[in-house]
């Protein structure tokens, strides 16, 4: 489903980031990515989404979404595809303030062309049933971590891209989302990946990766989700 090839990413001054990252994630497989701050995890979410530019790759695609490779498209293409392919689940939320709650979760299904009633249910699964017409500005900051994930989730995207989704809520709060979150994954067939310093969290998804200097590695777990 997603390919990275070689990806590699250096900032102001030549200072690397990502140094030749390489690694398949399949369809309705849910990833979770950790490693010391600053290593890079933020940063391989925005590349994949398209958000950032990789390094230049001699004569290879460094990122390929369903055969599609990224770098092969211009602005207007890259956008669609990030419209209805994926999903977004950013630590900064971006909800839109001047929105309700209902309409927030429904932007992605407008943007797409697609009946607007599944907002509801997912407003409804995310905890959040009856309180649409709320604005941003009434929730706490855990309610509208939950609002982003509804969102993120409406419109049954092939992949979704999870900065520390529950870094605002609480321990049980958190298990419940996550909870949606894989049994959203599983039922669509999509790829889902999370980056987390939360063990816990991590160890609700099917596969940990440990992100460093020296690129990806699997680390063993046991859980009672791994397939």
């Amino acid at each position: 489903m997603l390919e990275l090839r070689n990806l590699s990413k250096s900032y102001a001054g030549g200072r690397p980031v990502l140094d030749r990252l390489s690694w398949r994630f399949k369809a309705g497989e849910f990833v979770a990515i950790m490693g010391d701050s600053g290593v890079g995890k933020s940063t391989l979410l925005n590349l994949i989404a398209g958000l950032d530019t990789p390094d230049p790759a001699a004569g290879e695609a460094p990122i390929v979404i369903d055969g599609i490779a990224m770098s092969g498209l211009d602005d207007d293409a890259a956008t669609r595809l990030r419209r209805a392919r994926m999903g977004f689940i950013f630590q900064a939320f971006h909800v839109l303030p001047h929105l309700t709650l209902l309409q927030n979760v429904a932007l992605p299904l407008l943007l797409n062309g697609l009946p607007t009633a599944r907002a509801a249910e997912m407003l409804d699964a995310v905890g959040l049933g009856g309180r649409g017409h709320d604005f941003p500005h009434q929730l706490s900051g855990g309610e509208m971590q939950r609002v982003a994930i509804a969102r993120a989730l409406v419109h049954r995207p092939a992949l979704v891209l999870a900065d520390e989704p529950t870094g605002n809520l609480d321990p049980d709060t958190a298990h419940s989302i996550l909870t949606l979150l894989r049994r959203e994954i599983k039922a669509t067939g999509a790829c889902a990946i999370m980056v987390t310093h939360s063990q816990s969290s991590a160890e609700m998804t099917d596969k940990i990766l440990h992100l460093s200097k020296s690129g990806l590695q699997e680390t063993t777990i046991v859980n009672p989700f791994a397939q």
